[in-house]
């Protein structure tokens, strides 16, 4: 494994925790910089997002997450794809609801320009182990 592997795994592993921070933020600039245009999300119950759609819902605060707390990251980077599977608890309120949620991201990242983009992400339910 050379050094351009290990920058690559180390620079994917901050580029996730920006995004974690930027959606505790909700802060969609950071996430349009964070997201490729061609992002679609997968939710838990099956629908899906676009990019605009998105940090749409971040910029009207219809999505608001107070907490989101991880418990466990895995990154692989395979020359310049990358995969982040992320355990989190979160908290907050969706179209004015709250929720809590234990979820498993899986997020597909490209690294072109020099910076990581999520091309494709996806969450499942986990059930609270207790």
């Amino acid at each position: 494994m050379g050094m351009d592997q290990v920058a690559l795994e180390a620079a994917l592993h901050d580029a996730e925790q920006r995004l974690q921070a930027a959606v505790r933020a909700g802060d969609a600039q950071e996430l349009d910089r964070l997201l490729d245009d061609r992002v679609i999300y997968t939710g838990p119950d099956g629908s899906t997002m676009t990019k605009e759609e998105d940090l749409g819902a971040h910029r009207s605060r219809a999505l608001a997450v107070e907490v989101f707390d991880q418990q466990d990251l895995h990154v692989t980077v395979v020359d310049s794809t990358g995969i982040t599977r992320v355990l989190a608890r979160l908290e907050g309120t969706a179209g004015g609801h709250p929720f809590k949620a234990r979820l498993r991201y899986t997020r597909t990242w490209i690294h072109a320009d020099g910076s990581w983009r999520v091309l494709a992400a996806h969450a499942s339910a986990v059930p609270d182990l207790g």
